[in-house]
């Protein structure tokens, strides 16, 4: 019996989908709820999306350079929540320090989930990538 993530494309579209969730989870996050209280210090997690847009575009969105983009975007969202904790701990009344270390902990764990997802995809032949090249 095969699996319906047998192949690399059914592989590819769950681990987009994962990193698409994930930002749009990010995203819907800071609009509707705020991850550091009011105001806004909410936009430091924008950086992750952001880095994980420009890493996925200079690496032509292949499999190998997903995995970094995702990596990138984790390491991103802590360097954020490490700054947001800061901010947090100077002003008492914003937010709590422990639900932005829970909510930083759980973004880049959905950043890492999809860069583990991608890195289960098998990178295409390098025939079909110069095919690719001298078709553009």
């Amino acid at each position: 019996m095969t699996s319906t993530l047998a192949s690399p494309t059914s592989r590819y579209a769950l681990a987009l989908a994962v990193a698409v969730g994930t930002v749009l989870f990010l995203l819907l996050g800071i609009g509707a709820l705020g991850i550091v209280g009011d105001g806004d210090r909410d936009w430091l997690y924008l950086a992750a999306p952001a880095v994980l847009l420009v890493v996925a575009v200079a690496t032509r969105f292949r499999p190998g350079g997903m995995v970094l983009a995702l990596g990138a975007a984790a390491a991103t969202t802590v360097v954020a929540g490490v700054v947001a904790v800061v901010l947090v701990a100077a002003d008492d009344a914003a937010a709590s320090i422990a639900d932005v270390i829970m909510l930083t902990v759980m973004y880049a764990g959905l950043f890492a989930a999809g860069a583990w997802l991608f890195s289960r995809v098998p990178e295409p032949p390098v025939d079909a990538v110069a095919s690719d090249i001298r078709r553009a």
